[in-house]
């Protein structure tokens, strides 16, 4: 969870023609599956992608991040650059200790929505609290369950070959002997 102070600033009210003094408000922001859903679900295109989102996007998208209750939906535009940039940089946090080499992974150009990591969750039967984790923590999990998952690769008969020539060497060397 990501708390961000959104300072006092002013406002223009277009019924009265007046400026306004809007408070600032401390709220609390959650990286998590439902505000994706939520975000999605208003912008109708998928946020996990590689395009940069408009400002107005990553205003709403902190607007479906929060989980302080009761916030004026005017306090947002209050938001500065810096607190985005705070947002961002929560939001690229991995939240976890769990690393993954990349040997011979294929790039999977398969565009990734809410509902598609719905559907991840039922097949893995990974439980519906973790919706509300931080959403790079819930996909480490997928990765780790996808690969417990798989069956175990043997290899290829030559590198086993080679691995236990190499085995076999070393042992003849550490012993003295010839075989």
């Amino acid at each position: 969870m990501l708390k961000i102070t959104i300072p006092d600033g002013e406002g223009f009210n277009e019924e009265t023609n007046e400026f306004t003094i809007l408070k600032g408000h401390e709220i609390q922001l959650e990286h998590s599956l439902v505000s994706l859903s939520k975000w999605e679900s208003v912008w109708k295109k998928p946020f996990l992608t590689k395009n940069d989102k408009s400002t107005e996007e990553s205003i709403d998208y902190i607007r479906c991040m929060t989980i302080t209750q009761n916030v004026d939906p005017k306090v947002y535009s209050l938001i500065t650059q810096t607190e985005i940039d705070k947002v961002k940089d929560y939001i690229a946090d991995s939240m976890t200790a769990t690393t993954f080499t990349t040997d011979n992974h294929k790039i999977n150009r398969e565009i990734i929505t809410a509902e598609v990591i719905y559907y991840w969750m039922i097949a893995l039967d990974v439980p519906f609290e973790c919706q509300k984790w931080h959403l790079n923590r819930l996909l480490t999990l997928i990765n780790v369950c996808n690969i417990k998952n798989q069956p175990i690769k043997k290899g290829n008969k030559q590198t086993i070959l080679n691995q236990q020539r190499e085995l076999n060497k070393t042992r003849r060397a550490q012993l003295n002997t010839t075989g």
